[in-house]
């Protein structure tokens, strides 16, 4: 079915997309934002409340009915880093070289918390050519990466609380090291880059250490798959413009793509090992 205008009131518009959802099995978010001239927040919004009444399973990019299969991903268990480091490896590991190739001997550099900066990371190490980098991170598996490149590399960690299941340093105290550096380049992850909403993440206290690391770096870096693109969240780091480069890999969409460079931003697709 479909609904003959966009319904106003929320209960109504959860109504209609329930029924959808089970009408044709599986609904995708941006279906839902389009059929009922609603933002992509608000499509999204919908399909949590109507989970959380039981009419729906949400499930990545949409929703199932309720009884639909015990196999799809819940949105109220965030996957562990080791799980995102399973997903999209042969992309992240492109994204990884491709990002690496922008960095020169003797610079200083943010590497954010992340599965795709973690490959960052690991392309960084399989620079021969690099030497005196300095690596600032709030990842603990990313300094536990870097650890055997001292001292061609000196890797210096972020103060902050530790989260559980990403090993990522949040507030408070994550500030007490980056107030106090500026660096030539920082590769920041994210779990959504959208042209209008600009580059979010699903955590909050994340994202504010994202935002702070962003401001402190002649240059900014937003590494995603192509699966962040065109997705937004709840936490705000910054509109894209606000970043010089997004390094992204060939399953990107044209049409978005086309989106964020009309919006400011340099885009970079890896396609294959990039040499420095």
């Amino acid at each position: 079915m479909e609904p003959d205008r966009p319904p106003r009131d929320a209960r109504r518009r959860r109504t209609l997309a329930a029924d959808l959802v089970v009408e044709r099995g599986f609904v995708r978010v941006i279906e839902l934002s389009e059929s009922f001239g609603v933002t992509p927040v608000t499509a999204r919004a919908d399909l949590d409340a109507l989970e959380r009444e039981g009419r729906v399973r949400r499930v990545h990019g949409g929703a199932v009915p309720a009884g639909a299969g015990p196999d799809a991903p819940r949105p109220d268990r965030e996957p562990t880093f080791e799980e995102a480091l399973e997903a999209s490896v042969v992309p992240k590991q492109l994204i990884g070289q491709r990002a690496a190739a922008l960095v020169r001997s003797g610079q200083s550099i943010i590497l954010d918390v992340g599965t795709t900066t973690l490959q960052v990371a690991r392309a960084l190490r399989a620079r021969t050519d690099l030497d005196d980098l300095t690596i600032f991170t709030n990842g603990l598996s990313i300094a536990l990466e870097l650890e055997p490149e001292i001292p061609r590399f000196s890797v210096v960690v972020t103060g902050g609380t530790l989260r559980p299941r990403q090993h990522s340093l949040v507030h408070p105290l994550a500030a007490s090291v980056l107030d106090e550096v500026h660096v030539d380049l920082a590769f920041l992850g994210c779990n959504g880059v959208d042209a209008r909403h600009g580059v979010t993440n699903a955590n909050l206290p994340e994202a504010s250490v994202k935002a702070l690391m962003l401001r402190r770096a002649q240059r900014a870096v937003v590494v995603a798959d192509a699966s962040k693109l065109g997705e937004v969240h709840l936490g705000r780091v910054a509109p894209v413009d606000a970043f010089d480069t997004l390094v992204t890999d060939a399953a990107a969409p044209a049409v978005l793509l086309g989106e964020l460079r009309d919006a400011g931003l340099e885009v970079l697709v890896a396609h294959g090992a990039e040499q420095p």
